[in-house]
């Protein structure tokens, strides 16, 4: 008996290397990519604090000096939004792949091991993912008195590796059962290397997929957060942008639209980034 080469990309090699696959995964990042790199612009090189207020300018609609207007106090709204989404794609992203690192080699691992471990991480990524992270991160941050971006990347963590360990989970029970596992083990390989070799390179194209959903829903947790009062103590948030705008609706709905157009974009560009992890 032969071991049978690990599968092969969707779509065949011919059109992993083609044009079609790199034109496909260029599009898919470019909405996350322009975002990232105009708030990256505009909180590096622009000239205004996201926390500098000028009370004459309160909420002002947009002009050619303040492209989206201001807000409560006379902040820029533009400065404000762009810092937001930079802070909150970093926390975003960071604590997505620490998701990813941990909870993948868990489940897969699990999966592999069996018995009473392989219960007790399925049992627990179950329970993880019935609770709310944003009711848990309501209970925990409630006692905090100041937030910060820290314990907001700390309160998220804690149940962001869940669902990467049950895909993986699901995914290496299948892998476990594959001719070509079991034709590892009969021609002598030891159980890490079948692990390190065969199994985890054949789990990363569906578990990698989790990464652009999980950074999305933290976007919008973290504003939800910031909305309710639960945000960074600075106010650099998203959810302060919607604050602002709810509290001001009638007299600056520019205010309201461009806190919640600026989520929207941000986590649907996670999502869209996401899609290129399929191909």
């Amino acid at each position: 008996m032969s071991a049978a080469p690990p599968r092969a990309p969707e779509g065949g090699t011919g059109r992993w290397l083609g044009t079609g696959r790199w034109s496909g995964l260029g599009w898919s990042l470019l909405p996350l990519g322009a975002i990232f790199a105009v708030a990256a612009a505009v909180a590096l090189f622009g000239s205004r604090s996201p926390t500098r207020l000028d009370p004459v300018l309160a909420w002002t609609s947009p002009s050619l000096e303040r492209p989206f207007g201001s807000g409560e106090g006379g902040v820029d709204l533009l400065a404000l939004t762009a810092h937001a989404e930079l802070r909150g794609m970093v926390l975003a992203v960071a604590v997505a792949l620490f998701g990813f690192v941990v909870g993948t080699p868990l489940g897969a691992a699990a999966a592999f091991a069996r018995g009473r471990f392989e219960r007790g991480v399925a049992r627990t990524c179950d329970l993880l993912q019935a609770f709310p992270t944003f009711l848990l991160a309501l209970v925990v941050l409630s006692a905090v008195r100041a937030p910060t971006r820290w314990h907001l990347g700390i309160v998220f963590a804690l149940t962001a590796w869940a669902p990467f360990a049950r895909l993986a989970l699901a995914q290496s029970r299948v892998l476990r059962a594959a001719a070509f596992i079991d034709a590892s083990i009969a021609l002598g390989q030891s159980p890490v290397r079948v692990f390190w070799y065969h199994v985890l390179p054949n789990l990363l194209g569906v578990v990698k997929v989790q990464l652009g959903s999980t950074a999305a829903s933290l976007i919008v947790s973290e504003a939800a957060l910031a909305f309710v009062g639960f945000g960074p103590h600075d106010g650099v948030s998203l959810g302060n942008v919607l604050d602002q705008g709810v509290a001001s609706m009638l007299r600056a709905p520019h205010v309201l639209a461009v806190g919640a157009l600026s989520v929207f974009v941000t986590s649907a560009s996670m999502l869209v980034a996401a899609r290129a992890q399929k191909r």
